[in-house]
């Protein structure tokens, strides 16, 4: 068995690198869309298609690259997720007609869910005490390549997306030497005393249910802002260019709030981090109905929610570590929260209007808060 750390310098340098490409991947297909819908003459419902088959790609990523681990060396793990990402990229931006493009929209996909599961997984019990901060440092790099890929479709233009598709695949390929920095022994959960309680049983069943339904939301919250800001601020009297551009300020943030949780996750827990980001979130959401306050309260919603995904996966590690593929269930469920917020919200605005979305979100939000309360409240170990 393979002693010393998980990551080398030059890997972890890679891993956050990776990040910034399933970042950047994810972002491209958006504003690809004009594009995509004169080159195959699509509907705007199927060129959307393209980022849903990534995300089913994602999800399927996740389990498939689940079931491997233990069974198959880490190196050799990554190294697939990346071959697939980039080979579905590659064929993205190749294809001759929109089925194959779809075809090859959900391979990249499941290379992105290798790649997203198993750093995250390697991250969040490789470097101990370390590891809530290291796992908020490598999920901002996958925040700065969402800001990169649209930056770089308005820089060349929507009709040169093959172009930025093939460089981003041919840019996974340099990472696959880095893998030798990568231990191939999948290490396990730190057992350092941090104060939780292992549940078993019903009790343990319940704590896994509550973490994916905090996952599943949070996510939801965070791609419903993305998709529905722009719509909710040009409703409430801002311009379409001041609505995107706060928009961006909120991706923006997110990145920032996860770089700046990292020093703050070695001086609190993740059950203080994520109750105060919960809180957080839910008042920024309800000032967000209040037109002139609403895309300074959109940008921090950005800033709580950061830290929420990467703290919480060492937490779920620490309280469950008999159920070897909790973190899988949380991660693909986290997926689907994000397909599955756009339609959702969708048709509350159709019953409701749009002026609703904030509200609606700050309920969802207030249950996210709900639930980390209890989670802290059952897996915390009884005082002598």
């Amino acid at each position: 068995m393979e002693a010393g750390p998980v990551f080398t310098t030059s890997a972890v340098v890679a891993s956050c690198f990776g990040f910034v490409l399933i970042g950047a991947l994810q972002a491209l297909y958006g504003p690809s869309i004009p594009a995509l819908r004169d080159d195959f003459g699509l509907s705007p419902s199927a060129a959307g298609l393209g980022l849903s088959a990534h995300f089913a790609g994602g999800v399927a990523g996740v389990l498939l690259f689940d079931r491997r681990f233990g069974r198959t060396g880490n190196r050799r793990i990554l190294a697939v997720a990346y071959l697939l990402m980039a080979a579905g990229a590659a064929g993205f931006a190749l294809a001759p007609d929109w089925p194959l493009a779809l075809l090859a929209a959900l391979l990249a996909g499941i290379g992105f869910g290798g790649i997203d599961y198993g750093l995250n997984r390697l991250f969040a019990t490789g470097f101990g005490r370390r590891s809530t901060a290291m796992l908020n440092i490598l999920n901002a790099h996958f925040g700065v390549g969402a800001i990169l890929g649209p930056a770089l479709i308005g820089a060349v233009g929507a009709e040169h997306y093959p172009a930025l598709f093939l460089a981003f695949a041919l840019a996974n390929l340099p990472l696959l030497l880095c893998l030798r920095g990568v231990r191939d022994h999948a290490p396990q959960p730190a057992s350092a005393d941090t104060g939780d309680r292992t549940p078993v049983g019903a009790a343990l069943r319940s704590v896994l249910a509550v973490f994916v339904t905090l996952y599943v939301l949070h996510v939801g919250i965070e791609a419903g802002v993305g998709g529905w800001e722009p719509t909710h601020l040009e409703s409430v009297g801002y311009g379409a260019g001041a609505a995107a551009t706060a928009t961006s300020v909120y991706w923006l943030m997110m990145t920032v709030g996860r770089f700046l949780a990292a020093p703050i996750a070695l001086r609190f827990s993740a059950q203080t981090i994520i109750t105060v980001s919960c809180a957080g979130m839910t008042a920024c959401l309800l000032l967000a109905a209040i037109p002139d306050l609403a895309p300074y309260a959109y940008a921090g919603v950005g800033l709580f929610i950061a830290p929420i995904f990467p703290t919480g996966l060492p937490w779920l590690s620490r309280v469950a570590p008999s159920a070897r593929r909790a973190g899988a269930i949380v991660m693909a469920a986290s997926m689907l929260g994000g397909v599955a917020a756009g339609p959702a919200l969708g048709k509350i605005i159709e019953w409701s209007g749009v002026g609703v979305v904030p509200l609606i979100l700050a309920v969802v939000s207030a249950v996210c808060l709900a639930s980390t309360l209890w989670l802290t409240r059952t897996t915390r170990r009884p005082s002598p």
